[in-house]
């Protein structure tokens, strides 16, 4: 797996690309010297919990032949002060879904992505603490 990254103002706004080709924008805030151009890195990891958990439980849902109409999720991260970088403390995920989907396989499904699949969240875990929670057609189910 490979990143270029190239500058394209005189701030911090980059663009970023993978090897197949797809172009991501990253910038920082007004108030760090940026121009908002793009989501800041931290945002991009919050992005990627959120992306790759959604994998893993829409293809895990999938195989179990559930029907998904609507899959959302809510990713927000807390982060703590360590020297003078601030990496996350808890990351907290809410998956909102709706669809002819059982309520032990929607609650399974995210157990088994963050307990063993997402990739993204075991980059994140030994800084991070994950809690999350499923909402099945407007209701929170119990873990």
């Amino acid at each position: 797996m490979k990143i270029t990254l190239d500058r394209v103002n005189e701030n911090f706004h980059f663009q970023l690309k993978n090897e197949r080709g797809h172009i991501v924008n990253v910038d920082a805030r007004p108030e760090f010297g940026g121009n908002d151009m793009g989501p800041s890195p931290m945002e991009l990891v919050l992005m990627g919990v959120a992306g790759c958990s959604g994998i893993d439980m829409i293809s895990i849902l999938k195989k179990q032949r559930q029907e998904i109409t609507s899959f959302k999720a809510e990713v927000e991260g807390e982060r703590v002060q360590v020297g003078e970088a601030k990496p996350f403390k808890d990351i907290y995920v809410v998956f909102s879904l709706e669809g002819n989907i059982k309520e032990d396989k929607a609650a399974k499904a995210a157990q088994l992505s963050f307990e063993k699949y997402c990739s993204v969240s075991k980059t994140v875990e030994p800084t991070a603490t994950i809690h999350y929670k499923v909402v099945l057609n407007g209701v929170e189910l119990a873990k």
